[in-house]
């Protein structure tokens, strides 16, 4: 799995032209899922998600998660995450998981995020054409890789 993770004022994302999902003050993560993709990397990466300290404290020191400081998620699935740039200008989207795979791991990850937060989180709809606005904080963007844990 793969996240892009984005500290945001504010981040929404409307399809159909209707709002499916917005938050205020949290995370904006965009995630890429795999085949080979298990349980344990959606439980890694959940935890690793809520505990990141990404927010200031008191003195203005990253010193707080999502978590301590009561805000929100809002996941979206992006397949476009795993893509292949080795060869050539087009990229290859090979490694990202059909829905049959996908969509369970996706539903798995909004249920180990909202357990982890202890609260629901805000989502997109898995496979639709999807309109996100954000306000990055910061900027803060972290990328995770749960095969490559750096």
């Amino acid at each position: 799995m793969r996240v892009v993770i984005q500290r945001v004022l504010e981040a929404s994302v409307v399809v159909d032209e209707k709002v499916v999902g917005a938050i205020k003050n949290g995370l904006l993560v965009l995630l890429g899922i795999e085949d080979a993709d298990t349980e344990e990397d959606i439980k890694w990466l959940s935890n690793k998600i809520v505990g990141l300290r990404l927010f200031d404290d008191a003195a203005g020191v990253m010193n707080l998660s999502i978590k301590d400081m009561g805000g929100d998620i809002l996941l979206i699935s992006q397949f476009t995450l795993m893509a292949s740039t080795k060869k050539g200008n087009r990229p290859s989207y090979i490694k990202a998981s059909k829905p049959p795979i996908a969509v369970p791991l996706y539903e798995q990850m909004i249920a180990t995020l909202c357990n982890d937060l202890g609260k629901p989180i805000q989502t997109g709809i898995f496979g639709a054409d999807m309109k996100v606005s954000l306000i990055n904080n910061g900027p803060v963007t972290i990328t995770i890789d749960s095969k490559n844990k750096e």
